[in-house]
């Protein structure tokens, strides 16, 4: 496993230098994706890019989403001859101590998309925390399984080559929709999701993009989508055998 962490940004300036310098000692490659951010975000950036040797700095001109960030990040990645990417936030939201069980468990399942599974304390909006949960009753729908424990959280390790492969087969979410539509869409082509518990928290002075109604409409149009995908896929999903983690 060749692995490097994949970071999407915008506009998050108050931890991200924290973020990365309690990465840096893992000794990989860290690849930030600036996603439009403003000129004063930029330039900070920027500062970071050369004051950390292992941070590569790509940047979208304009705003195209969490989402189009990651894929952007991914096919880097990708492209570099890396087999494995481990995304983490820009808002010192996840627990990065928690890097290494992640990646452990990515070393034995190399084949699986791992991802945490958030533990919250009562940081958390009331609003993210029960979106989440309408968000798992559809995504066990349209699956048919209980075997993806969360889609939202964005603590993961991706293994490249399928999710190269899906990304140039079709267009997936650019936006929050993105860690939920890309984990579907891995499960239905075989690449099954595990998880770790985690501790996420949401920063008193931290910046959060998430836009209630608009984010959850987008959301909402997406499990449409999903469900009416997933009808002609029911007779295989239905023969899946379950899955036991370990």
């Amino acid at each position: 496993m060749k692995l490097c962490i994949v970071i999407p940004n915008y506009n998050h300036t108050q931890v991200i230098a924290d973020v990365i310098a309690e990465l840096e000692p893992m000794g990989l490659d860290i690849v930030m994706v600036d996603d439009g951010s403003a000129v004063s975000a930029q330039r900070y950036l920027q500062q970071l890019n050369e004051r950390f040797d292992c941070l590569h700095l790509l940047r979208h001109q304009v705003n195209g989403g969490k989402g189009a960030a990651v894929q952007t990040g991914l096919r880097w990645a990708y492209a570099q001859g890396y087999t494995h990417a481990l995304q983490v936030d820009a808002d010192g939201q996840h627990c990065l101590a928690d890097m290494q069980k992640l990646i452990a468990k990515a070393k034995a399942h190399p084949h699986c998309l791992i991802s945490g599974r958030p533990v919250y304390d009562e940081s958390v909006p009331k609003h993210r925390y029960l979106s989440r949960y309408i968000t798992h009753f559809w995504v066990w729908v349209e699956t048919l399984s209980l075997s993806i424990k969360d889609s939202m959280c964005g603590f993961r390790v991706y293994p490249l080559a399928p999710c190269i492969a899906l990304f140039d087969s079709r267009a997936l979410g650019t936006r929050m929709d993105f860690d939920i539509e890309v984990m579907v869409r891995l499960y239905w082509q075989g690449v099954p999701s595990l998880f770790i518990d985690t501790q996420v928290i949401y920063p008193e002075q931290g910046v959060s993009h998430f836009q209630p109604l608009h984010d959850n409409l987008k959301i909402s149009w997406l499990h449409t989508r999903l469900f009416f995908a997933m009808l002609p896929r029911l007779p295989k999903l239905l023969l899946r055998k379950p899955r036991v983690d370990s």
